[in-house]
């Protein structure tokens, strides 16, 4: 019945004007109540994988394939709990944002290159790499949303440096 309303009214047009990630932003108009308890769900999920992946890595044999997959796993599903708070579409631009775009872009490549060297490449050694990599950008990129928290940081290792 609402499709028939939308077709009768014009709405139907208007909505196919629309883009893909205008269509995905509509579609999440949540309740406040409904996205802190996604946001939770989520953050608790991404939390649950990422210290299961570490118990994993003591398992003999398979446990480092283990800790890879849960370790990522969580960090995506953390990543992606704060989708529940700001919306898809303010989320991927906040991430695409000048002051994070380096941060993203690592970070989202070491995801990606932590299950090729795992699974495609066999490569356990570099696996840890990216892991070790996805842990600093990951850390990077959420102090980015804590204002002056990443300009302290440089200059702190910039004195211990001297």
């Amino acid at each position: 019945m609402d499709k028939l309303k939308s077709v009768l009214s014009g709405e139907e047009a208007r909505r196919n004007d629309r883009t893909v990630l205008e269509t995905v932003n509509e579609a999440s108009t949540l309740g406040w109540g409904t996205r802190v308890k996604g946001f939770i769900a989520c953050f608790v999920v991404g939390g649950a994988c990422t210290i299961l992946g570490v118990c994993m890595l003591f398992i003999p044999k398979i446990g480092l394939t283990l800790f890879i997959v849960f370790y990522t796993f969580g960090n995506i599903c953390t990543l992606c709990s704060t989708m529940f708070l700001l919306g898809p579409l303010k989320q991927l631009k906040r991430m695409c944002d000048k002051t994070r775009a380096l941060a993203t872009t690592i970070m989202l490549t070491c995801l990606v290159l932590t299950l090729c060297a795992a699974f495609w490449w066999k490569n356990f050694g570099l696996a840890l790499l990216f892991c070790i990599l996805q842990i600093l950008s990951f850390t990077w990129y959420s102090l980015s949303y804590i204002p002056f928290v990443r300009d302290a940081i440089l200059k702190l290792v910039a004195v211990c440096i001297k």
